[in-house]
């Protein structure tokens, strides 16, 4: 069959019934660029699936975790960036990016820097303070410094998708809490606990106050990091001790439903939630664990679900760096994060992050230099998609927030994660691992689809319920 150059697919029922077959949609991305989320046309057949295809059988019998969603990390160079589009541009991107109408992208949910993260344009906190002065009862926080661009970016895409969730993530406390009073590495002084704690409180209600609900945060940004800028050195025990000490309780008095992650670094160390996890103080204030992964295996996290199961995982940065390779970027990062992580009970796929300029610029002294954006904004307002965006897309606007992973076999080269949606629809992301064409069928509720990809191809494949 010529689908396997084309993405293409052939339905067919098991009994021959080609016309009681489901309404299925294929949206294909190849390696050469030539598709990219690009619906495929389809139509039911009277040929039955191959039997000696390999195939791939979803079951919704079985459920997993639930989606909160997939997005990107917006920094504040990417606020500053987009902030920066004429307006009519700037709207038709935001709209782009994150209606969830049919041929836009989706994106379902944003990690925020709490302060500056290494990819704004400066250092700062919301309470900072000549060498020397301290703030304890923090009467000059403010968000001053967000109002410019993240704050009004912010409040234009929650006009468009009024549900996407935020996640904030500190990459340093103010530095007059820190033990070495700089904004790169130290560690947070245990007798700030309590003003850090309300720090955090502060910064979940004032975003509040400007209509901006944080469903999230984490603690701190790779923890055992010390060497961006800013950054934080905290190890589980430390973690373990703010928590229960202070964040918890802070949360607690101030009636908070946003969640607190904890960790937020690499797969190499389940040690460190896995310790917080086993302390029952700091647990019970706890609601999952959030990872990246430029150290370890996607795998390990089902450790640490294993674990403890009724505590939730996070999958919230990975980079692409620059210049990009669309082929390597993509195929590795759907099938190790897309499908990888959400097949090892992820309910996040974050990519870092949302946007840079062509020199992959602003960044702090000493921050990320080869950042790839998922879109780069050149200085004319031209925008450039690059491979985080279309990772991203093949997932955002098909699995929705609040779907439930649902079960799957994995046929050798054809790695796939399935979900079904709260309207009652059927997701599958299939990739292609091999280095040659594929046939396959999916079979699902005694109905069979013959489908083919090419080699590296991915297609998100929809049954319409």
């Amino acid at each position: 069959m010529r689908s396997g150059l084309t993405g293409m697919f052939l339905l067919s029922t098991l009994l021959g019934a080609a016309e009681a077959a489901p309404k299925v949609d294929v949206w294909l991305t190849n390696l050469d660029r030539s598709a990219l989320i690009q619906k495929q046309p389809a139509g039911p057949s009277r040929e039955l699936a191959a039997t000696t295809n390999p195939v791939i059988d979803v079951d919704d019998r079985q459920t997993f975790q639930a989606m909160d969603g997939f997005g990107y990390c917006l920094t504040g160079g990417s606020a500053s960036l987009i902030h920066g589009l004429k307006p009519g541009d700037r709207s038709a991107l935001l709209k782009e990016l994150f209606s969830t109408r049919e041929g836009y992208l989706g994106v379902s949910y944003l990690r925020l820097s709490i302060g500056a993260s290494d990819l704004s344009d400066h250092v700062f906190s919301y309470d900072d303070l000549p060498p020397g002065q301290t703030d304890p009862e923090l009467s000059k926080f403010s968000l001053e410094n967000e109002r410019k661009d993240l704050i009004p970016i912010l409040k234009q895409i929650l006009a468009i998708n009024p549900a996407i969730k935020l996640m904030g993530s500190p990459w340093s406390p103010p530095t007059w809490m820190k033990t070495n009073g700089a904004s790169k590495g130290g560690s947070l002084k245990p007798e700030w606990y309590e003003a850090y704690a309300k720090y955090l409180v502060k910064y979940i209600l004032a975003m509040k106050a400007e209509g901006i609900r944080i469903d999230a945060i984490t603690i701190q940004n790779e923890p055992l990091h010390p060497g961006n800028n800013p950054s934080l050195l905290m190890p589980a025990d430390e973690q373990a001790a703010f928590i229960k000490k202070a964040l918890g309780p802070a949360f607690a008095a101030a009636k908070l439903d946003t969640k607190i992650l904890i960790y937020d670094h690499n797969a190499d160390r389940p040690d460190y939630p896995l310790a917080i996890l086993a302390d029952p103080e700091a647990r019970k204030y706890v609601d999952g664990s959030a990872f990246h992964l430029y150290g370890g295996q996607i795998e390990t996290l089902s450790k640490v679900h294993d674990a403890h199961p009724d505590k939730h995982l996070y999958f919230t940065e990975q980079w692409v760096g620059a210049p990009g390779n669309f082929a390597g970027d993509f195929s590795w990062h759907i099938r190790t994060l897309v499908i990888g992580a959400t097949r090892n009970w992820c309910r996040t796929v974050l990519e870092w992050n949302l946007a840079a300029d062509p020199k992959q610029n602003p960044h702090t002294e000493g921050g990320c230099t080869e950042c790839l954006g998922a879109i780069t904004i050149g200085g004319a307002g031209e925008i450039t998609r690059n491979p985080a965006y279309y990772i991203v897309g093949q997932a955002a606007r098909f699995v929705t927030p609040g779907s439930l992973r649902i079960a799957s076999n994995v046929p050798e080269k054809l790695p796939n994660v399935a979900f079904k949606t709260p309207g009652g629809d059927l997701v599958l992301i299939v990739q292609n691992d091999a280095p040659e064409a594929r046939t396959f069928s999916i079979r699902y509720h005694g109905t069979a689809v013959a489908c083919a990809l090419r080699a590296g191809s991915v297609a998100t494949y929809v049954w319409k319920q």
